[in-house]
């Protein structure tokens, strides 16, 4: 039986849109499968992988746990948001310059995390760091280089 359908509007990199939705749907469903925003992961859609993050008036959250309902409004920014046309934001050049990802899966929850962190606290320690990526499981290992990656786009 499906449920009924309601109008949620939505702020995503800055484009206002109108998506119809269930009740149940969330804004990882929305972004990936109506907005075409496929940079946003669908990892364990548990909220224990940090692959959806995306930025909501700021804050990294995982977008799997989040009701659409409830982004109504808000300023959502994906990893698509970050960079100005091909000019890639400073973290994401970072992440290159630094090696910060293998297979990639998992680097824009962590470069979500990393731009939520910075713009909080501009020259965090490489603890701040290492806690602020804590929630983005890397199947791959590469902590160490998404750390030095974060560190390098702070300095």
């Amino acid at each position: 039986m499906m449920m009924a359908q309601f109008t949620v509007n939505l702020n995503v990199n800055g484009d206002d849109c109108s998506v119809s939705v269930e009740p149940q749907t969330t804004l990882l469903g929305v972004l990936r499968d109506q907005l075409g925003y496929n940079g946003v992961k669908a990892g364990c859609e548990e909220g224990d992988c940090g692959a959806c993050a995306v930025l909501i008036d700021g804050k990294p959250v995982t977008s799997c746990l989040v009701l659409t309902a409830s982004a109504e409004d808000k300023k959502i920014t994906t990893i698509e948001g970050l960079a100005d046309g091909w000019q890639l934001h400073p973290i994401q050049q970072a992440f290159v310059d630094n090696h910060g990802m293998q297979c990639g899966y998992c680097t824009p929850g962590a470069i979500i995390a990393a731009k939520g962190l910075l713009d909080e606290n501009p020259k965090p320690s490489e603890g701040e760091v290492r806690q602020a990526l804590s929630g983005n499981l890397c199947r791959c290992g590469s902590y160490g280089k998404m750390v030095k990656s974060v560190l390098a786009a702070a300095g």
